[in-house]
């Protein structure tokens, strides 16, 4: 028995990039539709059906993303009930908890790789599986600059840490449980088994740290479908939820949806607001104007401090607040939110699901008011994340007020100066360490190029004297990130950083710092005399590093308030393959 070979439609849609692949009776298309076969892929799926990708960042040894498979197996159920051809491709995984010497220093390679492999498959649209911290904005800067249909599902948050009846959250309970262990309050026994305690399922951090708040600030530029920010990642929903993506996102290919008819400079600032709200990470500002720059739309510092300097803090979750993720989803999650958020929100700006934010929070609603606050009744009363400037971070620097002690957001003291991660280690300790709690703890070459990579160590750990006092918090300064899970009076990004010669490089031990959160400012209080000469006295070379993909990053990447993206990646250059070797 024979069986007649398929037919090849005569005519396929020309609107789809997946036509020039699969579309064409010659060499070309017989090689392209002929090696997809080994896979079992019948003739009917090059029919002119939209081809999905599905960006997956699954790895163990990212363990926020380890359940990734699973999620991509029902975005894939969605894009075949749409009737499109689902088609999963890897790229780097970005782990916080395991990656060295920091994931910062691979977030723009991740974008490099998702940019490229969508330009040069056959792909009409892209679903982004995101889960830890920076797999979020990696993914969405790649997708940006090639300008297709997108959507992103979140891998969802862990459920509540448990220990003792109490409990715990991801890095938030992690420091203090530290700091507890160094000051002889916690025995070390009772630390280690605290450790199963606090991540017990699939799952990235439940606190409100760095990948929550990215699929929150996601949520609110409207890359998502609602809930996507808060649905546990065991939770059968979250499943759900990824395969309604997989439908959405053959919809948004018919109809033309490029991010860029999505996302404008309203959806930015709903997102900033989005973040006061919400206590989000101190690494949204960074990843945000790397985005924006991406699509090209204008957005600075200076956005940050007006947009969100009278949000209130309505969101009561670690590190500003008692609860965690888990809390915030029953509680109705970043659509009731928004909704409490009244007119602050831009409720015209665009969704993925065909809605404006309007529409999608319309009828949200609250069910835990300890949890998510009412407008009138805040955590706190001005949340955002401040822009502090002065002789000191002539280009900014920014402090988190909602997870700092509010008697140090005026304070003036004395530097204590670390040159670097491993000068800090070797020393805080040290009982003879010139430091009291009036002290400004520094650390300086810890920034983008100077270490390179601008690792979360902004948090500095106090010095054990002083814990052992009970000091619980001091003013920090750096050229660093810190985790979004941390908390305390933490000055981070500093720029221009230290090894390209910022003033943080000209302070020592000893010189009187001023900071004053209200007014903004940062200021190193040393004659500018003084500091003309400390600047002459610098190495005029800077960092260098082994080579390879450390030096491409040394050599071109941009300071925080830019972003931190490479120079040659900022901008939109579309999915067009510039030539065609088949």
């Amino acid at each position: 028995m024979t069986t007649k070979p398929p037919k090849i439609p005569e005519k396929i849609s020309d609107t789809l990039r997946s036509t020039a692949w699969f579309g064409s009776k010659d060499r070309n298309g017989f090689m392209h539709r002929s090696w997809m076969k080994n896979q079992g892929t019948p003739q009917r799926m090059f029919d002119g059906r939209p081809v999905i990708g599905i960006c997956n960042t699954w790895s163990e040894l990212t363990p926020c993303n380890a359940h990734f498979r699973q999620i991509a197996e029902a975005v894939k159920r969605g894009v075949l009930e749409a009737g499109g051809f689902p088609v999963e491709f890897p790229v780097m995984s970005l782990g916080e908890t395991l990656l060295r010497p920091t994931a910062m220093l691979f977030r723009n390679l991740v974008s490099m790789d998702v940019e490229e492999s969508i330009r040069a498959n056959p792909i009409d649209g892209v679903v982004l599986l995101c889960g830890c911290d920076k797999t979020a904005p990696a993914l969405v800067m790649g997708a940006a600059s090639c300008d297709i249909p997108t959507i992103v599902v979140s891998g969802g948050p862990m459920l509540n840490g448990k220990f003792r009846g109490q409990d715990i959250g991801s890095g938030t309970n992690l420091f203090s449980m530290s700091e507890d262990v160094r000051a002889g309050r916690m025995s070390v026994d009772d630390f280690v088994g605290a450790e199963s305690c606090m991540s017990r399922s699939a799952g990235h951090c439940m606190t409100m740290g760095t990948a929550s708040t990215m699929a929150s600030i996601i949520e609110a530029l409207g890359l998502s479908l609602p809930h996507n920010a808060a649905i546990p990642a065991v939770d059968a929903r979250r499943y759900e939820l990824a395969q309604n993506s997989g439908r959405e996102i053959v919809g948004m290919v018919h109809n033309g949806m490029r991010m860029s008819q999505l996302v404008d400079r309203r959806s930015f600032e709903n997102a900033v607001k989005v973040n006061a709200a919400i206590g989000g990470s101190t690494n949204a500002v960074i990843h945000m104007l790397a985005i924006a720059g991406r699509m090209d739309i204008s957005l600075s510092l200076d956005d940050f401090d007006e947009w969100g300097r009278n949000v209130p803090l309505l969101v009561d979750l670690m590190p500003s607040g008692r609860f965690l993720m888990e809390d915030f989803y029953y509680a109705g999650g970043l659509p009731a939110v928004m909704r409490e958020m009244g007119r602050m929100i831009l409720r015209d700006a665009k969704t993925v699901n065909g809605q404006t934010i309007g529409e999608n929070i319309a009828n949200a609603e609250c069910w835990n008011r300890e949890v998510i606050r009412p407008l009138d009744s805040p955590v706190q009363e001005a949340a955002g994340i401040s822009v502090l400037r002065g002789n000191l971070a002539p280009n900014g620097a920014i402090v988190k007020s909602s997870a700092a002690s509010e008697n140090l957001l005026k304070h003036r003291g004395k530097a204590v100066v670390f040159d670097g991660l491993e000068d800090l280690r070797a020393r805080i300790d040290d009982p003879e360490l010139d430091v009291d709690a009036n002290s400004i703890l520094v650390m300086r070459n810890v920034g983008l190029k100077g270490f390179p990579g601008m690792p979360e160590v902004g948090n500095m750990p106090l010095p054990t004297k002083l814990l052992e006092q009970g000091v619980r918090d001091m003013v920090r300064i750096s050229d660093a990130r810190m985790s979004g899970t941390a908390y305390g009076t933490v000055i981070l990004h500093v720029s221009p950083e230290a090894a390209v010669g910022g003033p943080l490089a000209l302070v020592k031990d000893g010189d009187m710092i001023e900071i004053d959160v209200k007014a903004r400012r940062i200021d190193l209080d040393v004659s500018e005399d003084i500091l003309a000469d400390r600047q002459a006295d610098l190495p005029k070379q800077l960092p260098h590093s082994t080579g390879g993909y450390e030096q491409l990053f040394i050599n071109h990447v941009l300071q925080p308030e830019k972003g931190a993206d490479f120079d040659f990646l900022v901008g939109r250059r579309g999915a067009k393959v510039s030539q065609n070797a088949h």
